[in-house]
């Protein structure tokens, strides 16, 4: 079981370097954003299109099918799970409330309103066909009410989490410190410490495959032992469990005094004393151009893709 492989969650792709990697940090910052705040108070239609978008941009990227393929593949099936249960779960809308009148009245009022209705729909020649049930086999029952809450939560799933990723997958640690820095510099004004939050961002994503790596050393190691599970019992098996937790943690509180002790030699004890340039930001040609691209997204947002009420 490698982790590092199967599941690289929040890794960057140092190889091949792809024209994701070579737009500006604070660029792809602004399209993440956005793909991160465009789906609220949003149509289906546009949430289905921010997942068609991050696909085709994955797949233009050219970014290796080892590296998207089971992360996209695991996201996907999640996604659709939600989708199907959220589908066929109740839309909370087929409550049957207590009548306010009395029962006789009641009859006589529901009457009415049947034989009003009647007369309607021989008064239209063509009604217009509707359907609020849009499939129904037993006790499962699809709504548009349930269906389109399955298709905004499984589409916002995807969106939150594949647009972070790739986000993390093309963009190196000291190009995302480098551009949250400079986009944080009007606070600087109000004695907010920019320099310390980005150090501690740059550490806290450099830390994230320590932790991937501790946790499939640890996995390996117990298959290793070939622990008869069954023979333990769930109690058994809960403390092992409980004892492997409790040495990841002594092992990745170990590797960050290894961190901090590293630092200090280095002399990073304050920012005024040890400086550090993390990436050289500029923008080219192609950054103009994904700029361009991100004004027109928000016009076609605003323009057509507000939810109808």
């Amino acid at each position: 079981m490698d982790l590092l492989r199967s599941l690289p969650l929040g890794l960057y792709l140092e190889q091949p370097i792809t024209w994701l990697h070579k737009l500006d940090p604070r660029v792809k910052f602004f399209w993440l954003m956005s793909f991160l705040t465009t789906y609220i108070y949003a149509r289906n239609e546009w949430r289905v299109l921010l997942v068609l978008i991050l696909i085709v941009a994955t797949l233009i990227a050219k970014i290796p099918v080892r590296v998207w393929q089971q992360q996209m593949g695991w996201l996907l099936t999640v996604s659709f799970l939600v989708l199907l249960i959220a589908a066929i779960s109740p839309d909370g809308l087929g409550i049957n409330y207590q009548p306010r009148l009395p029962s006789v009245e009641s009859s006589q009022l529901n009457k009415a309103n049947s034989e009003q209705a009647q007369s309607s729909k021989k008064q239209v020649k063509n009604p217009k066909e509707y359907t609020y049930v849009v499939f129904e086999a037993g006790a499962v029952k699809v709504t548009r009410r349930s269906l389109d809450l399955a298709v905004s939560l499984s589409a916002m799933l995807f969106t939150l989490i594949y647009s972070t990723n790739l986000y993390l997958l093309t963009t190196a640690p000291e190009e995302i410190t480098a551009a949250i820095e400079n986009l944080m510099q009007p606070l600087r004004r109000l004695k907010v410490p920019v320099t310390e939050l980005t150090l501690t961002l740059t550490l806290s994503l450099r830390f994230i495959p320590l932790v991937l790596e501790e946790v499939q050393n640890l996995i390996r190691s117990v298959m290793t032992r070939a622990i008869n599970w069954k023979k333990l019992g769930l109690k058994g098996s809960v403390k092992v469990w409980l004892l492997v937790a409790e040495r990841l943690l002594e092992n990745l509180l170990l590797r960050a005094e290894q961190m901090a002790s590293a630092m200090m030699v280095r002399g990073f004890t304050s920012p005024h004393e040890h400086r550090v340039q993390w990436h050289e930001l500029r923008f080219t040609t192609r950054d103009w151009v994904a700029i361009a691209l991100l004004i027109l997204f928000w016009g076609v947002r605003l323009a057509v893709g507000n939810e109808v009420y």
